[in-house]
């Protein structure tokens, strides 16, 4: 493969150039469907007159519909498009990438969302993609997934296309509620992906810092017991990674408590806890849900985040499990493989 791709970018050029180009716009209309025709073009910073060129072309070959509300990719778009992304990954180099990056990190698996799109919600659509791809592929018929909140795990629920066969599949929030911000929290993308899954859905509607008399009585309570008892027992567990400054404000963290982790050096957070760059947990909150011993112990752990911004909360919580999937985009990847690379880390 790489022969003959080195052999086409000498003889013919323009072929790799092309198909690159048709590829990022199949590849957009995948992750934004419906999208108009202007919108694409601005995304992708093609001229008007391109877009509609190779709009024509795709939809003579049965790979994309054009309706009023905008275009979608067909059934064969997708699988064009799933070949594509092998052919792709050699030809931007991605391949060779995720293999480094794997080794250096000793983890289980590294998927990289290919660079075609350099606006950040259109980076964490991308990445979210590949995650919703690499979840459907090595979904199990009657595995039980714990998913966290925040904006990418929503996107990635969103990424799910209706599937079936999922019916016996349980899908858990990590966790009960954060922020005010309802269609960010677990327990409501805990049910989006549920919808599209075809699965079952069970929730933790228990606030997430919960102290005294109040967290007994609600811990007591049996839907609660019962989704608890299956979080630990959980095949995949679905979650982002936050930086320290960021996660703590969000939970409306005191001045005084973000002096501490800023004295600490936390630099990441998850499932309620706050780690420097050697993986050492320097604050934890109270939560009700996944806990960092059921993370260590997790076969199935995923981590998905987009922008360089979360590399160094990544290679703080890494090193805690190295049975880790990580979903990430082509910057936050080559930043991550120079790091662990001139041992930063």
């Amino acid at each position: 493969m790489n022969n003959l791709i080195e052999i086409q970018r000498k003889i013919i050029p323009q072929a790799i150039e092309l198909m690159e180009k048709r590829y990022a716009i199949l590849r957009q209309i995948s992750i934004s469907q419906p999208i108009g025709r202007r919108m694409l073009s601005a995304t992708l910073d093609l001229s008007e007159r391109t877009t509609r060129t190779e709009i024509d072309f795709l939809k003579e070959q049965g790979l994309i519909n054009i309706a009023v509300s905008g275009m979608t990719i067909t059934d064969e778009g997708k699988e064009v498009l799933e070949e594509l992304e092998l052919v792709m990954g050699e030809v931007m180099g991605i391949s060779e990438l995720e293999s480094k990056l794997k080794e250096k990190l000793g983890i289980k698996f590294v998927a990289i969302s290919k660079n075609v799109n350099d606006t950040k919600e259109g980076i964490v659509k991308g990445v979210a993609k590949v995650a919703a791809d690499y979840l459907l592929k090595t979904l199990n018929h009657s595995d039980i997934i714990a998913i966290a909140g925040g904006t990418t795990m929503r996107e990635v629920a969103l990424g799910i296309s209706k599937a079936e066969g999922f019916e016996d599949v349980i899908v858990l929030p990590t966790r009960g509620s954060v922020g005010l911000d309802i269609d960010i929290q677990a327990n409501s993308i805990a049910a989006l992906l549920a919808k599209n899954l075809g699965a079952k859905v069970e929730f933790l509607y228990v606030p997430d810092e919960l102290d005294g008399n109040a967290r007994e009585t609600l811990m007591s309570v049996p839907d609660i017991k019962n989704t608890l008892k299956h979080l630990k027992i959980s095949n995949k567990i679905l979650f982002s990674v936050g930086r320290a400054d960021v996660m703590s404000k969000r939970r409306g963290m005191s001045e005084e408590g973000q002096r501490i982790l800023k004295n600490k050096k936390a630099v990441g957070e998850a499932f309620g806890y706050y780690f420097d760059k050697d993986g050492d947990i320097v604050m934890k909150v109270n939560t009700v849900g996944i806990d960092i011993d059921m993370y260590k112990n997790s076969k199935n752990a995923i981590a998905v985040f987009a922008g360089n911004d979360k590399v160094d909360s990544f290679l703080a919580l890494y090193k805690l499990n190295k049975n880790i999937s990580l979903i990430t985009d082509e910057a936050s990847a080559k930043e991550m493989l120079t790091k662990v690379t001139t041992t930063e880390f």
